[in-house]
């Protein structure tokens, strides 16, 4: 929490005041290469709230941080908010040759159960609906309170200089792998084409004729709180 409370008070020496703060179900904010999306998708299987707030936004890198609570509905995701990268343009993912991304983040709160995650769809169509695609990339980098991904759990991996976990399974026609931390990494600063590669090279992911249409950085809270998620950097850039 120390970095965060240091970011947000040179912030306010300066006077800069927050950007944006995202209160509706898809409050939505763009700024600086980047957006923000409050995206309380499932906000119906429990009961509560939450909103996003953009702390700053560079083409360096953003902060920003979410406060929420929310009960029922144990098992089901209440919201995704998210810091997202613009893409340029879309790309296949094997003609991508790198996804340099780092990020800091602290979660606090009671009785927490949700994930800090990365959140990267890819689809044969480039036009494909952002909102979904063919596959579904997450990269955990917390899980708090028991919760589990998709699927089912496939053995560890060693991916970007680290041991995940690596999670199989589909929701609905979307087959998704999630390379989940089996301890929690508040800072993280890896090459995300390595998980692609990783996933050609071993699960047949096809990378020459599935391009990226999202790219995105948050939490899925599922039940807790008063919680506060704060992430005190975030970048990412394609090359």
């Amino acid at each position: 929490m120390k970095s965060t409370l240091v970011v947000l008070g040179a912030l306010a020496s300066l006077g800069v005041a927050q950007q944006a703060s995202l209160c509706d179900q898809y409050g939505y904010h763009a700024s600086s290469g980047y957006y923000f999306n409050n995206n309380m998708w499932g906000k119906n299987s429990g009961s509560g709230s939450g909103c996003t707030y953009v702390d700053y936004a560079n083409s360096n890198s953003v902060g920003f941080h979410v406060k929420w609570q929310w009960s029922g509905g144990d098992n089901n995701v209440k919201a995704y908010p998210y810091a997202g990268r613009t893409l340029a343009s879309k790309r296949t993912v094997a003609s991508i040759g790198s996804l340099q991304s780092a990020a800091s983040w602290q979660y606090s709160g009671s009785n927490l159960r949700a994930n800090v995650a990365y959140d990267l769809f890819t689809a044969a169509d480039p036009n494909h609906d952002t909102s979904s695609g063919d596959y579904e990339l997450m990269i955990w980098l917390g899980r708090l309170g028991g919760i589990q991904p998709i699927g089912s759990n496939v053995g560890s991996v060693n991916v970007a200089g680290r041991t995940w976990e690596l999670w199989d399974g589909y929701n609905g026609a979307m087959h998704v792998f999630s390379f989940v931390a089996p301890s929690q990494a508040n800072s993280f600063n890896a090459n995300i084409k390595d998980f692609f590669n990783y996933l050609s090279s071993n699960k047949g992911f096809p990378a020459n004729n599935q391009y990226l249409i999202t790219a995105q950085f948050g939490t899925e809270p599922f039940t807790g709180g008063p919680a506060t998620f704060t992430v005190s950097s975030f970048s990412l850039n394609a090359n």
